[in-house]
């Protein structure tokens, strides 16, 4: 893969965003690698986990290339609507446990990406974590307007979705958006600590208890997947 590394090693896979030169920004092409690699690990046998995250020096994530999709005609816009909506739901939904590592800016798709997984870890001394949505004139779709909702401190959602403010990471703990904050030496083997702790839970028991909590996320995955006709 070109934008995206995954590996596996001890009982777990990692997915490193590697497309540092455009901040690890989104276009149909590293959608479609995002599902390769949800494909890849659904198809593991026995339990892990996915831990998601890079190398880049200030940034996780700054979302949706804006200005490749400015220049893409309405096939190739609907193609990208179409291939984000599936990446953020099989996310949310994958059959294994799930943790952001947030090294840096993680910005409206970015942002909404990490909002996917089942736990978040920022980096304490720099990045922000935003939703800009509203100051860049995109509004949420139906399917990532329930991917936001993930998150559960409702009064702080409402006021990134509304304001489009820019928490730092001790905001964010603060206010529950990530569930730890670590220094920059620290951050990786703390995900990576708590991703080997998750792998280790039985994978059926757990994506059934957290799918359980994300039945709307389902239903929208079973509208951009529907079943074949025989």
């Amino acid at each position: 893969m070109k934008y995206l590394d995954l590996t596996y090693a001890n009982d777990l896979y990692t997915l490193k965003l590697i497309n540092a030169e455009s901040d690890n920004s989104f276009t149909t092409a590293v959608m479609e690698e995002y599902l390769l690699a949800f494909e890849r690990i659904e198809q593991h046998r026995g339990n892990t986990a996915l831990l998601i995250t890079c190398d880049h020096h200030k940034t996780f994530s700054t979302g949706i290339n804006l200005a490749w999709l400015q220049d893409q005609d309405k096939a190739g816009r609907q193609a990208f609507e179409q291939a984000f909506n599936r990446v953020m739901c099989r996310l949310a939904s994958l059959d294994v446990p799930t943790v952001a590592c947030i090294n840096g800016n993680a910005y409206a798709g970015g942002a909404i990406l990490a909002a996917a997984a089942d736990f978040r870890l920022m980096r304490a001394d720099r990045g922000r974590f935003c939703l800009p949505e509203v100051n860049i004139k995109i509004p949420f779709s139906p399917i990532s307007n329930d991917i936001v909702h993930l998150l559960p401190n409702k009064q702080a959602l409402k006021t990134m979705m509304l304001t489009g403010v820019a928490y730092t990471g001790e905001e964010c703990l603060a206010r529950d958006i990530v569930d730890e904050l670590h220094p920059q030496t620290e951050l990786q083997q703390a995900a990576r600590a708590m991703a080997t702790t998750l792998a280790a839970k039985d994978r059926a028991t757990y994506t059934t208890i957290r799918n359980g909590m994300r039945g709307h996320i389902l239903q929208h995955l079973k509208t951009l997947n529907p079943p074949r006709l025989p």
